[in-house]
């Protein structure tokens, strides 16, 4: 099976609001794919309904051959081990050295002596280059060293798939280049299908083999970082490149000022 996650006319929607309409996605294995977008663009939905922590209204999500929606809670479980998540900020507990943060998913998900689990997580650790910082608490070391201790805790069961959800946010330059150089070396070091959310555009389409561009809950352009460069299409170029005009709104769809400040039709 050429595909690890295969995404079908999946719709999905909070009550009457839809998120994401007629969803359409490949995800190969081995590949790095970027999935990127506006804010409320149903970019950090799609690795909720993946994981399996929301279930779509209709449609079918495989992974590695199972529809996630229908598993009982015991198969998603099994299932999320081969699955590696990089949250929002790194998502570390604060009051957990980095080593016993590497660690949780390994005691969460195995039954590996405790000799093993050390020797892996000193592995994991020294893939990113914070080996000798194991014993430091998360405030003890920069928002970077915290993001790639996050990352040698989404890999710690050399995950299948990995889900990355802004892995760029807040970090200084250097520190970006040195994330998105990890997630493309680990993700073909491991052999794994790598998935990132984000709205960096030049750190995305440096590591990406492939992009899909969301807007309101749908696929709006797809293809290879060059050709999504070259692009014409109008959200596309607002996107890639910045521009404060084009189809990308500012304000929140709905009333106008006027009519909810009660000036509609007052001179």
């Amino acid at each position: 099976m050429p595909n690890i996650v295969e995404i079908r006319d999946l719709h999905f929607g909070y009550g009457d609001r839809p998120i994401l309409s007629g969803l359409r996605m490949d995800f190969p294995r081995g590949k790095v794919i970027a999935v990127m977008g506006g804010s409320g663009s149903g970019k950090t939905t799609i690795l909720r309904l993946i994981g399996g922590q929301l279930r779509p209204q209709s449609g079918s999500l495989t992974v590695d051959g199972q529809n996630v929606p229908d598993l009982n809670t015991s198969d998603l479980y099994l299932l999320r081990r081969k699955m590696g998540m990089l949250f929002q900020n790194g998502a570390l507990f604060t009051d957990m050295t980095v080593f016993d943060n590497v660690a949780f998913p390994l005691h969460e998900h195995t039954n590996l002596p405790e000799e093993l689990i050390r020797d892996l997580v000193l592995l994991k650790l020294n893939a990113v280059g914070l080996r000798n910082a194991a014993r430091l608490k998360p405030a003890e070391i920069s928002g970077g060293m915290a993001r790639r201790v996050a990352l040698a805790r989404a890999i710690a069961l050399d995950p299948a798939l990995i889900m990355y959800d802004e892995p760029f946010a807040g970090l200084d330059p250097i520190s970006m280049g040195v994330t998105a150089n990890l997630i493309r070396k680990l993700n073909d070091a491991l052999g794994s299908t790598s998935i990132l959310v984000s709205h960096d555009v030049n750190e995305s389409f440096g590591i990406a083999d492939y992009v899909y561009f969301l807007s309101e809950g749908k696929i709006v352009a797809q293809g290879t970082p060059d050709e999504m460069r070259a692009s014409q299409d109008p959200y596309v170029k607002q996107f890639v490149h910045a521009e404060a005009d084009g189809p990308v709104p500012f304000h929140y769809p709905g009333r106008s000022l006027a009519e909810d400040v009660g000036l509609g039709g007052q001179q």
